[in-house]
């Protein structure tokens, strides 16, 4: 087991005390893990079941779930201050779940990847922006939150992460825009950014979102 189950009872709420959901790789057979963040209204469980096109031999999973099965109360273009103490506490939830990940199982940064999927990938790329590292990143159909998204105050170093920021060129939820910019402010920041947007696609995950994690995942097994 990477977790015992739950969140530390000691992190901001409303998020702490969450369970945990693990799936993969125990500890000693892992050669590299997903942190996977689960979208508004989804649940951990769900985020181990969206990976499970990249699952492989030697990945271990670890999705947190989030209060209410939602990260964040409002939406990601609402000013950043609406969405706390609720954007803090996810990101103290990320920060906490990596630590525990790679001292669980052994790993260093670069081999625990860190996903989310729409308000999950808006959580993941608040986490880079604001604490760095060399995590790398794939952040599907969500950015930077905020009614407009600039360097502003973030602050992280990412040190030529590798990064994917993708999604759907016909999603109406999360535009096209949104993880352009996202990928600007990212790029700026130190990370190696891959910009993917998939005509007539919507608020969905594609196969070739897959295929650069899988091609990601086998490179860290690999070494």
């Amino acid at each position: 087991m990477v977790w015992d189950e739950t969140l530390p009872g000691d992190l901001p709420s409303p998020h702490a005390g969450q369970p945990v959901v693990t799936a993969g790789a125990p500890r000693g057979a892992a050669g590299a893990a997903v942190v996977c963040l689960h979208g508004r209204g989804a649940t951990a469980q769900g985020a181990i079941n969206l990976y499970e096109p990249v699952a492989r031999h030697g990945v271990a999973f670890v999705a947190p779930q989030a209060a209410r099965s939602r990260w964040l109360p409002h939406a990601v273009d609402a000013p950043r201050e609406r969405n706390e103490p609720h954007r803090s506490s996810a990101v103290a939830v990320v920060d906490a779940v990596l630590d525990r990940t790679r001292e669980a199982l052994n790993l260093s940064v670069e081999e625990v990847v860190l996903t989310g999927f729409s308000q999950g990938a808006s959580v993941a790329a608040e986490y880079a922006a604001e604490s760095g590292g060399r995590h790398p990143l794939a952040l599907l159909s969500g950015g930077l939150l905020g009614p407009t998204i600039d360097q502003g105050s973030s602050e992280g170093c990412l040190d030529r992460a590798p990064v994917l920021i993708a999604g759907g060129a016909a999603d109406e939820r999360v535009p096209i825009e949104r993880l352009a910019a996202t990928a600007r402010v990212l790029k700026a920041l130190g990370a190696d950014v891959t910009r993917r947007a998939y005509e007539g696609v919507g608020h969905e995950v594609t196969d070739d979102e897959f295929a650069w994690l899988g091609d990601l995942l086998a490179e860290r097994l690999d070494d």
